[in-house]
């Protein structure tokens, strides 16, 4: 019984053995050609990797072909080539009386500013415009205040221009943009290629007397889109705009023609209200900015037009503004209450300022070009300061046309 038990489990575990066998066999088959085909594979790979691997024979090598020398910047050029007289001429615009003591003046003036009293009539203002042109080696800024309704100076032949804030009114962009290509289209056929416009200011004081209808409206939101504009109205028809009066004139009730204005609020509390146009007008590149005779009283005691803090620290830094930088007037009476010409041109240039503006008279231009020259004999001023100024000048110059 054990016997014939033990020969029927030997014989089921042979039986289900050569099942097994039936199923591995089968599949180390395949397995195995399957490698057979892989390593075929591999030697076919590495006879063709032999195959294309160079020869140790030499080759001959290519000559290197020559490098181009870079195109040096034509500005850069001319600024190495000026005197330290002809690159501080070029941070001045002047006013002037005739065009004659312009002309003959032994100063090489970076540009002039315009009003009423030199636009006699349309032809002689082309005339006087043209000569001044054509008496200087590197050409001028032709500028005026240019925005409409009380600071009009285009002669009634151009029909009249409707104050900024009925602009704003408008609440439309288009007709903003046209506003600034009407602007342009007129100052240019007269000759002038640079408008102190548009007035990034926001009327927010009722008291404010000096911005009041000047001002694009009463909040940040219109001022900026307005205001921007109006600027690409103007440069899309070949005339400079410029901001202005950074950092916001708009909540003062001093009129800096006859006082010093003082801004009693915090950095914080200007970026989310008054720098907030100037801030878009950067954001679209604006040619230049006017800073204005304004005491922002938790930065700095001093006028912006002379803080560095403000100019240099908050604009150019903090805003990251690449732009030139123009003062206000340094003849009205926020500055010459306190400085000299010659004490507030040297002061707004080391805050940060670019171009030096003094519109009354001629005197008060030369007082300045030679005050900027006496503090750059005396090491008050650097040369290399001085030539990052003239460069951003010519280049805005040279992108305009201005210079050929």
């Amino acid at each position: 019984m054990v016997i014939i038990y033990h020969g029927i489990i030997k014989r089921k575990i042979e039986g289900d053995f050569l099942k097994v066998l039936k199923v591995i066999i089968p599949i180390v088959l395949i397995l195995s050609l399957s490698s057979c085909m892989i390593n075929s594979e591999e030697d076919v790979e590495n006879t063709e990797a032999i195959i294309s691997t160079p020869s140790s024979e030499p080759t001959s090598t290519p000559s290197p072909t020559p490098t181009e020398e870079p195109v040096k910047d034509r500005i850069i050029e001319m600024v190495e080539k000026m005197t330290i007289e002809q690159k501080i001429g070029q941070l001045v615009i002047t006013g002037y009386g005739s065009v004659d003591e312009v002309i003959n003046s032994d100063i090489s003036f970076g540009g002039v500013i315009l009003f009423g009293r030199n636009i006699k009539s349309v032809s002689e203002t082309k005339g006087d415009i043209a000569r001044l042109q054509g008496s200087f080696n590197i050409p001028l800024f032709i500028s005026v205040d240019q925005e409409g309704g009380r600071v009009t100076r285009l002669p009634k032949e151009y029909g009249s221009f409707e104050s900024a804030l009925d602009v704003g009114k408008k609440n439309d962009p288009k007709y903003a943009y046209d506003y600034g290509t009407r602007t342009a289209t007129a100052l240019k056929d007269m000759g002038f290629n640079l408008n102190f416009a548009p007035v990034c200011d926001i009327f927010s004081n009722p008291d404010n007397t000096v911005i009041a209808d000047r001002a694009y409206g009463k909040d940040p939101e219109t001022v900026s889109k307005m205001a921007v504009e109006v600027l690409k109205g103007l440069r899309d028809n070949g005339v400079i705009p410029t901001a202005k009066h950074f950092p916001g004139h708009g909540d003062t009730s001093v009129d800096s023609h006859y006082g010093l204005p003082v801004v009693e609020k915090r950095l914080k509390e200007l970026y989310e209200f008054e720098l907030v146009p100037f801030m878009e007008a950067v954001k679209h590149e604006v040619e230049m900015i006017m800073v204005g005779h304004i005491v922002v009283k938790e930065v700095d005691s001093l006028p912006c037009t002379l803080s560095k803090k403000l100019v240099t620290d908050l604009l150019r830094k903090e805003m990251r503004y690449e732009g030139v930088v123009i003062t206000d007037d340094l003849g009205m009476n926020a500055i010459s209450d306190d400085y000299s010409i010659g004490q507030a041109s040297v002061m707004a240039f080391n805050a940060g300022c670019d171009i030096i503006l003094c519109a009354q008279n001629i005197e008060k231009g030369r007082a300045a070009c030679n005050s900027l020259l006496e503090a750059f004999k005396k090491g008050e001023i650097s040369e290399e300061r001085v030539n990052e100024s003239v460069y951003r000048i010519l280049k805005l110059k040279e992108r305009y046309g201005i210079i050929g």
